[in-house]
């Protein structure tokens, strides 16, 4: 049968790369001693919101942003007609609420001639979100004392 042979290959495939693993990063000399591998630094995960998504603080926000969010305190007046537009998250990537919860904003992106990527979401709770991606990514925005 054809098993027998997918055995002997799987075997030997298994083989090879158990070899590999026992000498990947010996760097040894003829003496036999291993050179250490290096150590990896992990970077630490950016902080995490009331939404589990990754922050970003008030003054961390590009200059347009914060005079998004100042008129968005006021009321406006908006620069595009689809600011305060009820926003869908079509994406999921914000907490799930029932239509309407979500309205954007635009931040205007300097030298873009449209209303570019960058825009701030807010929910009906007070939550503020931004995204400089167009919706492949948010971070939730906290006071700056906050995080």
């Amino acid at each position: 049968m054809l098993l027998r042979p997918l055995r002997v290959l799987l075997a030997l495939v298994l083989a090879v790369f158990l070899a590999g693993c026992s000498s990947a990063g010996g760097g040894g000399t003829s003496t036999g001693t291993a050179t250490p591998a290096p150590t990896r630094t992990v970077a630490a995960a950016a902080p995490t919101g009331t939404s589990g998504l990754p922050t970003v603080r008030v003054a961390e926000l590009p200059p347009e942003a914060r005079k998004t969010l100042a008129l968005i305190a006021h009321g406006g007046p908006f620069p595009y007609a689809r600011d305060g537009a009820v926003f869908s998250n079509f994406e999921r990537i914000l907490p799930r609420k029932e239509r309407g919860y979500y309205h954007e904003y635009t931040v205007k992106t300097p030298g873009e001639r449209d209303r570019g990527a960058r825009r701030i979401v807010t929910g009906r709770g007070g939550e503020t979100y931004y995204t400089d991606d167009h919706y492949e990514t948010f971070r939730e925005v906290v006071a700056d004392e906050d995080r």
